[in-house]
This record gives C-alpha cells, structure tokens and sequence, in this order.
C-alpha cells in the first residue's frame, strides 16, 4: 500500500512553490515530493538536504562524482 501523496493544488504555498520548480525543472511532480509535501518540515529538510548535495561549493566537479559512484556502488546503486 502506497502513502498517497499530495496532489496538485491541495498543498499550502510552499508545497504549491516546490511543485512549481519541480515541473519546470523534470517536467513533472516527482513522487517523493509529494509524500515530503504532506509534513512541510520534512519538506524543507529534505529541501535542504538535497540542495547542499546538488550545489556544493567546496568540491570539484570530478571529486564530486567520485563521491556518488561510490556511495552508490556502497549502496548496491545498479546504476
């Protein structure tokens, strides 16, 4: 059984927001984002959490994706 996640226009603003770059930026609402809608403070961790992932300012570019092939390949990632 699947959380059903917030559905587009039932969020207060910051959900509304987030939906809105994430549309713009994959095309669609991810599904992730949609469950992390339903606690709005989970959502801003989770916001910020993935943002300081996606733009660190004190890595290489090539150090970075050192990093995630092998926290992926820890994980068991088949990618």
């Amino acid at each position: 059984m699947r959380i059903p996640g917030v559905q587009d226009g039932q969020g207060g603003l910051l959900a509304r927001i987030a939906f809105f770059f994430t549309r713009r930026r994959y095309g669609r609402v991810l599904d992730p984002l949609r469950i992390y809608a339903l606690v709005p403070r989970i959502m801003m961790a989770a916001g910020k959490l993935f943002g300081s992932v996606e733009k660190p300012r004190h890595l290489p570019v090539g150090l970075k994706c050192l990093a995630m092939a092998r926290a992926a390949a820890l994980v068991g990632c088949p990618f």
